[in-house]
């Protein structure tokens, strides 16, 4: 794709590219051109993820229900991951370049913005999938962790491939941060357990107040 024209066409086939074969496409992506293709390409699969999130509202299926209410969080949920997306492109290149410095690949903003903006093609799975968490937080918090990962392999190839960064630094960066990624979802599943155990406490110790008070 270039900057001066859009082929949507083109867009679909690279994004199916970055999916089934990460290190083929990463390894032909150019990497200069411009900054409005990245940013082209986050705005849109920031708004396929927005338009995934508004469907799960209004049918009713994930966190948020079906009502006027949840309806209208849907809308703002639309609004959000585009404007998320935007900001997560910027943020995304800055954090990705300091890793590609740290081993020794491209310092080039744009080509990090551009290796962070194919990545990105990981927003519209994760928001088709998270209908899963309304389903089961377990399964919801396992499917979470596997996107992120598969996010990380992702960003990895893209490093390597794209940015020319050290393999072997790389792979120790990322298995730190996929230790990270599981650290904090044992951390959050813990912190639920015990707000479930001290609601759960609350709750019986509420009852047996009131029961005692009815007694009297």
């Amino acid at each position: 794709m270039s900057n001066s024209s859009f082929d949507f066409n083109e867009f679909v086939r690279e994004s199916k590219e970055t999916l089934l074969n990460p290190k083929s496409y990463f390894a032909g992506m150019r990497t200069s051109g411009g900054m409005v293709e990245p940013l082209i390409k986050a705005v849109l699969y920031g708004a396929i993820a927005g338009v995934i999130a508004l469907l799960w509202s209004v049918i009713g299926i994930g966190s948020v229900t079906g009502s006027a209410f949840g309806g209208a969080l849907g809308a703002m949920a639309l609004v959000w991951y585009i404007v998320g997306a935007v900001i997560g492109l910027f943020i995304g290149a800055v954090i990705l370049l300091i890793i590609s410095s740290v081993c020794k690949g491209s310092t080039d903003f744009e080509a990090n913005a551009r290796v962070t903006a194919s990545a990105m093609v990981i927003l519209p799975i994760s928001a088709l999938l998270s209908f899963t968490m309304g389903i089961n937080l377990y399964l919801g918090l396992i499917i979470n962790l596997a996107v992120n990962l598969f996010t990380l392999w992702l960003l990895y190839n893209g490093l390597v491939e794209s940015l020319k960064a050290r393999p072997d630094s790389c792979r120790i960066v990322m298995f730190i941060l996929a230790a990270l990624l599981v650290l904090f979802m044992l951390i959050g599943l813990g912190t639920k357990n015990r707000v479930e155990k001290y609601l759960d406490n609350y709750d019986r110790d509420l009852k047996e107040m009131m029961k005692d008070l009815d007694n009297d």
